[in-house]
């Protein structure tokens, strides 16, 4: 469990590491702002830009995420390796939607709605980030994050979501985790080191 203590003084890889780690959340939360955005607009815009928008959302948001795996600041090795793993796995995926969507991974998952499935590693990272920080500090739109990511990626890829459904969807998460990054993001460097002895 986080805390506020201050345990030792905080080095300049520490403070390195934990600005790379919130830069990454609050890359997310405007990549996610974005999206929301362009699913509100996307009936008004060219086919051509919208397939651009969407591939390069996708890759920035699979790096900011990458960020988060990697400096995430965890007291067991074990779940950060197979948080690794995890995003290695995402990877995989991005690389099918690219290469199926032969450029266009927007056509390819409105065309293949189970496609969406290949993002459910990526949103397991990002759900994992918040679940952590929703555990460490109580904040509870993190644990909101984790279960309703992939259960909104699930219900796309049946189909079951018009289109109404899909931009609320998009909507409502990128306001959790706006709301999740606006809090995380400031809090004293410190509370993402925590007490280092305790790391194993």
């Amino acid at each position: 469990m986080g805390d506020y203590i201050l345990y030792q003084p905080l080095t300049k890889t520490d403070r390195i590491t934990v600005f790379i780690y919130r830069a990454s959340i609050a890359l997310s939360g405007i990549l996610l702002a974005s999206l929301a955005v362009f699913a509100a607009v996307y009936p008004v815009v060219s086919a051509g830009k919208a397939s651009l928008y969407f591939d390069i959302f996708l890759v920035l948001f699979y790096l900011a995420t990458g960020l988060g795996v990697f400096f995430i600041h965890l007291y067991i090795g074990s779940f950060k390796r197979n948080l690794k793993g995890l995003y290695i796995l995402a990877l995989a995926g991005l690389a099918v939607i690219l290469i199926k969507g032969e450029g266009n991974g927007l056509a390819y998952l409105t065309g293949t709605p189970a496609a969406a499935l290949l993002l459910l590693p990526v949103s397991g990272c990002a759900g994992f980030i918040a679940a952590k920080e929703a555990f460490c500090f109580r904040l509870v739109e993190g644990y909101l994050l984790m279960m309703i990511m992939p259960l909104f990626l699930m219900a796309f890829s049946t189909g079951a979501l018009g289109k109404t459904g899909v931009i609320f969807g998009i909507v409502l998460i990128a306001a959790l985790y706006v709301f999740f990054a606006s809090r995380k993001v400031f809090m004293p460097l410190h509370c993402d080191i925590g007490d280092k002895s305790a790391y194993r």
